[in-house]
């Protein structure tokens, strides 16, 4: 399972991706892949609203996760 990184997410993590490779170590839905996140990268968890793609599709915190799947982290985006 890839899941790629964007603005703030990518900082915090300070990768650009992350890689779950081991099938009992995937999270099985969204909602459990911010919490895996959040508890290795604690600042994760400060992000007020972010947004998930599963396959290119937004995706809520009780969507089922597969090895096979490519997640985007989107984080919230201000311009000017």
């Amino acid at each position: 399972m890839e899941v790629l990184l964007f603005g703030i997410a990518k900082d915090i993590v300070g990768e650009s991706q992350i890689q779950f490779t081991e099938p009992d170590k995937m999270p099985s839905s969204v909602s459990e892949l911010k919490q895996m996140i959040s508890s290795t990268y604690p600042d994760f968890a400060k992000l007020s609203s972010l947004a998930v793609a599963v396959n290119s599709e937004y995706a809520q915190d009780d969507v089922p996760l597969n090895g096979n799947d490519e997640i985007a982290i989107i984080p919230p985006v201000s311009g000017g």
